[in-house]
C-alpha cells in the first residue's frame, strides 16, 4: 500500500498548538527553539499562548503551522512514498521530502506570510466558501460576477467535489454570493481572512517573493511532491521552484491532486499538522481511501 503524507495550510491553527509535543518530545522541542532563534521572535509563545488575534495574523499563522507540521513529521521518523501540502502546507511537504532545508524554509515561510498580509493591505479583498455546486458552475459564476462589476473574483481552492473557496475584491465576491444563493447552493459565505489569497490580488506578494524563491536552494526530493499549481507529481527542482511562485496567484487544485494520487495507486493518506481538515477532504474525494492524522 502506497502512503502519502499531506500537510495542512492556513486555517488549521489554534492557540496551544504543539504544546503537548513541545513538553514531551525532545526533537519537537529542539526544532521549535531552532525556529525561534532563526526568526528572532518567540514563535512558540504565539503558538502556545496566543492571543488568538495575534496567531490569526498571516505573518504568524504561516510559520506556526509550518513549524508544527515539520516538527511533528520529523518526530515520526518515516520516509514517505509521496507528499503534498495545501497552500502553505506545500512548504512543509517540501521539507518532509528533503527538497528544502528547514532553515531556509522557515525564513521564506515567514516572509511569505508577511508579504501576503501586506498584499492584502495594498489590494484589499476577501474569500468565501461555496458548497453544493459543480466546479464549472462556480467558475462561470465568478466570470459573470467579475464582468458585472469590473472587479476580480476567481476560484482559489478546489478542496473537494462540490466544495470550493473563491477569492477576490469584496464587491465582486458580494455579487458572486448573490448569484450562488439564487442558484441554490448549500452554502455561500465569506471567510474571516486578511486578503484575497490565491488570486491576482496577490501580485505584490508574488513580486516580493520572486527573488527569494530564485535564490532558494532546492534539492531533488526523496519522493515526488504533488503540486498545488498543477496537481501533478514532480521531483524536478526547477518545476518545484516555479510551482511555489505560481501558487500564490492561482488556485490550489486539491481535489485533482487527491484524484491523481488515487490514479497513481495511493490508497492511504496521513495528515501531519494541526487539525483534521485534509482528512475530511480525503474522505469526501476518495471514498475507498484510508486516512489518519498526527496532530
Amino acid at each position: 500500500m502506497k502512503t502519502a503524507y499531506i500537510f495542512p495550510g492556513q486555517g488549521s491553527q489554534f492557540v496551544g498548538m504543539g504544546k503537548d509535543h513541545y513538553d514531551s518530545n525532545s526533537e519537537f522541542h529542539d526544532l521549535c527553539e531552532q525556529a525561534n532563534d532563526i526568526l528572532g521572535i518567540s514563535l512558540t509563545d504565539v503558538m502556545f499562548s496566543g492571543p488568538e488575534e495575534t496567531l490569526k495574523q498571516t505573518e504568524f499563522t504561516q510559520p506556526a503551522i509550518f513549524l508544527h507540521s515539520v516538527a511533528l513529521f520529523r518526530s515520526l521518523g518515516v520516509t514517505p512514498d509521496a507528499v503534498a501540502g495545501h497552500s502553505l502546507g506545500e512548504f512543509s511537504a517540501l521539507v518532509a521530502c528533503g527538497a528544502i532545508s528547514f532553515e531556509d524554509a522557515i525564513k521564506i515561510v515567514r516572509k511569505r506570510g508577511l508579504l501576503m498580509q501586506h498584499a492584502g493591505e495594498i489590494n484589499p479583498g476577501t474569500m468565501a466558501a461555496v458548497i453544493g455546486l459543480e466546479d464549472v458552475v462556480v467558475e462561470q459564476i465568478c466570470i459573470d460576477a467579475s464582468s458585472k462589476v469590473g472587479k476580480t473574483v476567481v476560484p482559489a481552492n478546489f478542496n473537494s467535489p462540490g466544495q470550493l473557496v473563491i477569492s477576490g475584491n469584496e464587491e465582486a465576491i458580494d455579487v458572486a454570493l448573490e448569484i450562488f444563493q439564487a442558484t441554490g447552493c448549500k452554502l455561500a459565505k465569506k471567510l474571516p481572512v486578511s486578503g484575497a489569497f490565491h488570486s491576482p490580488l496577490m501580485q505584490p506578494a508574488y513580486d516580493g517573493l520572486k527573488d527569494s524563491l530564485e535564490d532558494l536552494t532546492i534539492n531533488e526530493p526523496v519522493c515526488p511532491i504533488f503540486s498545488n499549481f498543477t496537481a501533478l507529481p514532480t521531483s524536478d527542482p526547477s518545476l518545484i521552484r516555479s510551482n511555489l511562485l505560481n501558487q500564490l496567484m492561482n488556485p490550489v487544485r486539491w481535489t485533482q491532486t487527491l484524484l491523481n494520487f488515487e490514479n497513481d495507486g495511493f490508497s492511504s493518506f496521513i495528515e501531519v499538522g494541526p487539525g483534521k481538515v485534509l482528512q475530511g477532504l480525503v474522505k469526501r474525494t476518495i471514498k475507498s481511501a484510508q486516512f489518519s492524522g498526527h496532530q
